[in-house]
């Protein structure tokens, strides 16, 4: 498409610009349909009881009270999900020059401090959690937790993780595989890829779960992490697939990569033995590997006060915004972690 075509497409109808933009990178007819629903909703409630608004021109107010408009017609996932989806249209068309700027960056944030503020979650302190991280012995069903707790990744994104994501300054008995490209000169880092989707091949192996970062984060790893992890990998048992996982079975599947199920399935079992999970429990009662995302980012956002660095290491940054943080890596992201992580042992 020349630049002659697109500029005026883009000028008198963005949005079909934008779906055109996604369906020529791949996404699905399914996908597109789903984002021309939300998108062209927009545009008609811009329209609708008042001055017509071009939606290239909507502020954050006008954005807001569209979410607003939402609740109490849909559920707030549903919310949520319309929220991203415009979130997502505007960060792209300000990406590619269209629009100056995206209006729901605020919206957003706004949003995010709503999250995990329901009364009926369960909620456990600092101590007790330490407490709860002690009584676990074996070095990779603790390796998992202290990860899960220190780094607020998902479980699928742990299963995911490789020998050459992990950079240690000290690397004790683990394997000789050089680090990805992304973590040279980076010592005592993880990198969480946003690339591995579920039931592809990502570095040579058939992936069980997909990452759903923005975007691909490096994470420090403090001296608590570290010297779990070096624990772990002393035992780690040996593996067949080429892609070398950080996290393999030492059960049934003796040297398979590590799948959501069974990281579910160990945290659920010590869990159940402090009582904090329960048959018939729902999302809010029961610890899970997701509620210990929930501890990370309540925790380390009420210590730092830094929604930004937080947000960041959960992957929840987005293409126009991560780029600050990255290259702020050696002074904001690491100082603010380093001075503020909470410790478990």
């Amino acid at each position: 498409m020349s630049t002659d075509t697109a500029t005026p497409d883009a000028e008198s109808d963005p949005v079909g610009y934008f779906l055109d933009d996604i369906t020529y990178h791949g996404k699905s007819d399914r996908t597109r349909a789903s984002y021309e629903r939300v998108l062209r909703d927009f545009e008609s409630y811009l329209t609708d009881g008042h001055q017509a608004i071009p939606i290239r021109e909507a502020s954050h107010r006008d954005c807001m009270a569209y979410v607003h408009s939402l609740r109490g017609n849909v559920e707030e996932s549903t919310v949520a999900t319309y929220a991203s989806y415009l979130h997502r249209f505007f960060a792209y068309m300000t990406q590619v020059g269209v629009f100056d700027s995206n209006p729901m960056t605020l919206v957003m944030e706004e949003m995010d401090e709503s999250i995990n503020t329901d009364p009926t979650r369960r909620e456990i302190d600092l101590q007790s959690m330490r407490t709860f991280v002690e009584s676990i012995s074996h070095p990779l069903e603790r390796a998992i937790v202290v990860t899960l707790l220190k780094t607020g990744m998902r479980a699928g994104e742990l299963c995911n993780l490789d020998i050459r994501d992990l950079n240690l300054e000290t690397p004790g008995p683990r394997p000789k595989i050089p680090v990805r490209a992304g973590l040279d000169g980076r010592p005592d880092t993880l990198f969480v890829a946003a690339d591995p989707t579920r039931g592809e091949p990502s570095n040579g192996e058939e992936r069980t779960a997909s990452n759903k970062r923005k975007r691909e984060t490096t994470i420090p790893v403090d001296a608590e992490l570290g010297s779990v992890l070096r624990r772990w990998l002393a035992i780690r048992p040996d593996t067949l697939s080429p892609a070398e996982p950080l996290f393999v079975s030492t059960s049934d599947s003796w040297g398979e990569r590590l799948t959501p199920n069974m990281v579910h399935h160990i945290v659920e079992s010590h869990a159940r033995e402090f009582g904090w999970y329960t048959d018939g429990g729902g999302a809010e009662e029961n610890v899970t590997p997701h509620y210990f995302r929930h501890f990370f980012t309540t925790h380390l956002r009420d210590r730092t006060g830094d929604r930004g660095v937080v947000k960041y290491l959960r992957g929840d940054v987005a293409q126009d915004v991560i780029d600050t943080y990255t290259h702020e890596w050696g002074t904001r992201v690491r100082d603010v972690y380093e001075a503020e992580i909470y410790s478990l042992l």
